[in-house]
């Protein structure tokens, strides 16, 4: 009986023994994962990949109690041929080391060395390396693709910046623009009747007109077409108003006046041009001196509705060439005449079917406004353009200048 007695209580002792070291692994095991877990939170806090690698190589090193943890990042993220990628260290003793992969994709490698107290790394630190790669190789494609999303939002943030600096300064230089034509039309008092309209494609646009007494006898008036659109038109634009304004008096023609802006112009190299015609307006006899630098034709509306193209010697346009004779032609303006310029915004307008408007339909449209004002003819010649266009953009700067005798 007595053997019996030890036999069963060796047996016990065993037993216990067992379960003491059974619950010991189990023990440590279980810490060992609630450090992974707690680990593996703290470094999926940061969305920054230098922060999220410090935080990886010191976690690495508490979690296997390593001397040394690093990451080894695959610098192209599409590379399946780079070094990094192929490191496939399953082997356990002085370092181990396993792949991280995200997404489909190897991302790179965490690798420790020097077990702290000199031992050899085991399975078991192998196996806890990897789980601990498995959602660290997540955090970092997640941190990629972060920095990614900020340097894109940087980007966005700077453009909105600047597009609303150049909307700001283009309004502007739209205001300062505006300010080189004239700001009110002639009395009704007045023996003729004088409107102008421009409608720039852009902020700002080339194309220009103008119109002041010269005395109390010359009206004079002008419309042109600069080569280019935006800015650097609108600077041309300004600098051949300002010039016009500067050199016309009564003892100048508008030939004449052509002559030195365009000489002006040619020795400032602008490398741009612009069409016009200007004229000088006898206010008291009707008649009126013209002079084209190869702008469009213009049309004198009658009374009685009927059009009549105005054939002009040609011209260069201003800035072409230095020292050309531009010639003067007379006219004269009946009692009810209305005298029409245009640029080709006009009567090149295009619809969704990239038909034009087209002179012909300009010539029609001018037949149908007896009886109108220069405001008038104006208003509903944009009207009919746009109409004509039928939502199209504007693609080109559109000016129109109407003088009437009346």
């Amino acid at each position: 009986m007595s053997v019996l007695y030890l036999i069963f209580g060796a047996a016990g002792l065993g037993a216990a023994a067992y379960l003491f070291v059974c619950n010991r692994r189990l023990t440590a095991k279980l810490r060992r994962m609630e450090m992974l877990f707690d680990l593996s939170t703290q470094v999926h806090s940061s969305l920054h990949q230098p922060e999220l690698i410090n935080s990886v190589n010191a976690a690495a090193k508490q979690l296997i109690f390593a001397e040394e943890a690093a990451v080894g990042l695959v610098d192209d993220w599409d590379s399946q041929d780079n070094e990094l990628t192929k490191t496939m260290d399953h082997s356990v003793g002085d370092k181990v080391s396993v792949p991280m992969m995200a997404r489909g994709r190897k991302v790179g490698v965490l690798e420790a060395t020097a077990k702290i107290g000199g031992a050899r790394f085991s399975r078991a630190d192998h196996e806890t390396l990897t789980q601990f790669a498995r959602p660290l190789a997540l955090a970092l494609d997640n941190a990629r693709l972060y920095e990614a999303l900020e340097e894109s939002v940087g980007e966005l943030q700077m453009a909105t910046a600047l597009k609303d600096r150049l909307e700001n300064e283009l309004q502007i230089a739209g205001s300062i623009q505006l300010s080189f034509l004239p700001t009110t039309m002639p009395s009704s008092n007045e023996p003729f009747d004088v409107c102008a309209l421009l409608k720039s494609a852009k902020e700002v646009g080339g194309d220009f007109y103008n119109f002041f007494k010269i005395d109390e006898e010359h009206l004079f008036f002008t419309l042109g077409d600069v080569s280019d659109k935006g800015i650097p038109a609108a600077l041309f634009m300004a600098m051949t108003l300002s010039l016009i304004k500067g050199k016309m008096n009564a003892k100048l023609s508008p030939g004449e006046l052509l002559e030195m802006v365009n000489d002006e112009l040619c020795t400032d190299n602008a490398q741009l041009f612009a069409t016009i015609i200007c004229g000088v307006l006898n206010i008291a006899t009707g008649e009126v001196v013209l002079s084209d630098g190869g702008h469009c034709t213009p049309y004198i509306v009658k009374a009685d509705g009927s059009v009549l193209p105005i054939k002009l010697p040609k011209g260069i346009p201003l800035g072409s060439f230095p020292e050309f004779t531009y010639r003067n032609q007379t006219i004269e303006l009946e009692h009810g005449d209305r005298f029409v310029l245009y640029t080709d915004g006009i009567t090149e307008a295009e619809n969704e079917l990239q038909e034009q408007y087209s002179t012909s339909r300009l010539q029609n449209f001018l037949s149908q406004t007896s009886g109108y004002s220069s405001a008038e003819i104006i208003d509903a010649l944009l009207m009919d353009v746009f109409m004509f266009a039928d939502g199209a953009p504007q693609s080109d700067d559109i000016a129109v200048l109407c003088l009437m005798r009346r």
